[in-house]
């Protein structure tokens, strides 16, 4: 048996055709849609992820200028400079919702999908890793903060001019690669593979 995620109605599980869907009959949610390629395809964009988070991070961010100043800072540089004092637990929690977490996610899924998607027997501790990846998965925020810094901006906008750095475009690449991949991946169909390929 296996619970529709969004009702918790409890279908039976059935084998599902490659390119076919399997919807909940209560809700209609896709409860497994399995796609060729579909494991090569979420690591090719869980590794685009991991390189645009790393340009997130360490490229310049924002650039402010007022007053005839200009001021240049990365994502980096922003959680160092407020790692002290009060704000440092706020700032930490903020660079593991964005960076951390989402990394860890993205490590977790090539763990498990990349030795599968050679035909290979699943890495050790795999449904581990993956039962990870799925917990991390309402955790990792880095479409929160996009939007939080799209606010931010049209209120500091009438104060200085402000200039989007490649970080930012990085950082919205990214959301919509990680958008890209949650669509590709069937959930189901992950576990039936991991189940199929440690038995086999």
């Amino acid at each position: 048996m296996i619970a529709c995620p969004a009702c918790d109605a409890l279908l039976v599980d059935r084998d599902v055709a490659m390119g076919d869907t399997a919807s909940c009959p209560r809700c209609g949610t896709v409860i497994e849609a399995p796609r060729p390629l579909a494991m090569t395809r979420i690591i090719m964009l869980a590794l685009a992820a991991l390189i645009l988070m790393i340009a997130a991070v360490f490229f310049p961010f924002l650039e402010l200028g007022a007053a005839g100043m200009v001021r240049r800072s990365s994502l980096l540089d922003t959680v160092m400079a407020f790692a002290t004092g009060l704000t440092a637990p706020l700032t930490i929690a903020m660079a593991a919702l964005i960076v951390i977490l989402p990394v860890t996610r993205f490590l977790a899924l090539l763990y498990v999908l990349g030795p599968m998607a050679f035909g290979w027997r699943p890495a050790r501790h795999a449904a581990s890793a993956f039962r990870l990846a799925e917990a991390l998965r309402p955790w990792a925020m880095a479409e929160v903060f996009i939007v939080g810094v799209a606010v931010a901006l049209v209120k500091v906008a009438g104060l200085a001019h402000v200039s989007l750095g490649p970080a930012f475009w990085a950082f919205v690449a990214l959301v919509i690669v990680t958008v890209l991949k949650d669509n590709f991946m069937s959930r189901v169909t992950v576990w039936k593979t991991l189940d199929a390929r440690r038995t086999s």
